[in-house]
């Protein structure tokens, strides 16, 4: 690893430099590694509600730094100033949220002979490697962070090289609350990442990001025996079924595609549209398209915008056609228009991987089977969307969808806490809600019998 690599990033909206971060070296990370395991016992023995406290007074930390960390955040990744902030006030409730939980997370008591005790107890598992992802960067590592936490575990995190301002600067914020060693930060690139996740002293590696690293986390710790936690990559499915209204059906397509310029693990990437319903649509997308335009920021950086152009020429040259935007605007910063394809087919590069950009790829099918069938047609299995007004339309998609979110009639919908957990190249674990404590622990059986009377 060099040892004077540094990163660097830039504004995605102007190209003007942002700044340069010096990149951990392999040393530096093993020393990260050592006293967060020097730590650990102290920390696990502290009791849950020290713990507790020690996250809530964090969050409070969090919400007092909201305007910096969001505007770290839309320098360094382009995300808009509101969603910028709205995803530090998320953060900042998800830490309460494992405040509050932390304490409550239980374990079981056994019905043996009557004279013994026989337990069931929760315990930390040791130490976690956080690897958090760019396009939420605050919110995201807040869950997995707070979870780690609260239950005892100590932590070495790694936040995106993509944000590495706004990443550390939540993760000092949390530190300031907490033992030293308890709260690890190194900054750096896929390298470190994968030191981290091959490294003898961690214990789990939690990961939210491309499957393609998650995999190459998989196999370091299958060598070791230690935990793999993985969010990955997605290619959600929207359905859309013929007795829908047409122009609503779009506003909630768009909204799935074009939110935070298409940059969120669970966008919309797929839209299979029966075909009574499908011209209407598809021109009611086009105009959701062309409305969207002045609403969504710049793509995170060139790489990212090179990707989803690729994924665009591929579809027309396959026959897809543009109905609105295909084309990336000259002048400064990475932006790129909401895009909406039609007459896609299943081989396109749009179907088969994940774009990550404002892309709707519109495929038209012949009746609501066909769709449900070609959508649970995927290597992923993070979510997917079904818009219908048919109650056994609705009963049948989420039963045969093969991932961890089903969402019908609203793509971004649902309740606090769920807990949902991807399936096949879209990772493995819970990743969200009181059972991502469950993730944190490994739970330890205990027999406790009285010796021989004499």
């Amino acid at each position: 690893m060099p040892e004077t690599h540094e990163l660097t990033i830039h504004d995605p909206r102007t190209g003007e430099l942002v700044g340069r971060t010096p990149i951990a070296t392999a040393s530096e990370c093993d020393a990260a590694i050592g006293r967060a395991r020097g730590a650990a016992a102290s920390w696990a023995r502290t009791p849950a509600a020290e713990r507790a406290a020690a996250l809530a007074a964090a969050a409070d930390a969090v919400r007092a730094a909201a305007d910096e960390l969001a505007e770290l955040n839309e320098r360094e990744t382009g995300k808009l100033r509101g969603d910028a902030r709205g995803g530090v006030d998320a953060g900042a409730a998800t830490l309460v949220q494992y405040a509050e939980l932390g304490p409550l997370h239980r374990g079981r008591s056994l019905h043996g002979s009557w004279s013994a005790t026989d337990l069931m107890v929760p315990e930390p598992r040791g130490v976690v490697a956080v690897l958090t992802p760019w396009n939420d960067p605050v919110a995201v590592a807040a869950g997995l962070l707070g979870a780690a936490l609260v239950t005892g575990n100590t932590v070495v995190h790694k936040p995106s090289e993509r944000c590495p301002a706004t990443g550390r600067r939540f993760a000092e914020l949390l530190a300031q609350s907490l033992p030293k060693g308890v709260l690890e930060i190194v900054d750096g690139d896929a390298t470190v990442g994968a030191q981290l996740a091959a490294a003898e002293g961690v214990d789990v590696v939690a990961h939210v990001g491309s499957s393609v690293t998650g995999r190459a986390i998989t196999r370091a710790c299958a060598k070791r025996g230690a935990k793999a936690l993985l969010e990955n990559g997605g290619n959600d499915a929207l359905v859309v079924d013929s007795g829908v209204d047409p122009a609503w059906a779009a506003q909630q397509a768009a909204l799935g595609s074009f939110a935070n310029a298409g940059q969120i693990c669970v966008s919309v990437e797929r839209i299979f549209v029966v075909e009574a319903l499908a011209e209407r649509f598809t021109q009611a997308l086009a105009d959701e398209a062309r409305a969207w335009a002045d609403r969504i920021g710049p793509l995170v950086d060139e790489r990212q915008r090179e990707q989803v152009h690729r994924h665009v020429t591929d579809a027309v040259k396959r026959g897809a056609k543009v109905l609105a935007g295909g084309e990336a605007p000259s002048g400064p910063g990475t932006f790129y228009p909401p895009t909406v394809l039609t007459g896609c087919a299943k081989d396109m590069l749009v179907f088969q991987e994940e774009t990550f950009g404002p892309i709707a790829a519109v495929r038209s099918v012949p009746d609501f089977d066909t769709a449900i069938a070609e959508a649970a047609d995927d290597r992923y299995g993070l979510a997917a969307g079904v818009l219908t007004s048919d109650m056994n339309h609705a009963q049948q998609a989420w039963r045969d969808l093969p991932v961890g979110t089903v969402k019908i009639n609203d793509v971004f919908g649902g309740a606090p806490g769920g807990a949902s957990q991807p399936r096949k190249a879209s990772g493995s674990g819970f990743g969200f809600g009181p059972e991502l404590l469950d993730e944190m622990t490994a739970m330890k059986v205990v027999h406790w019998s009285p010796p021989p009377t004499r």
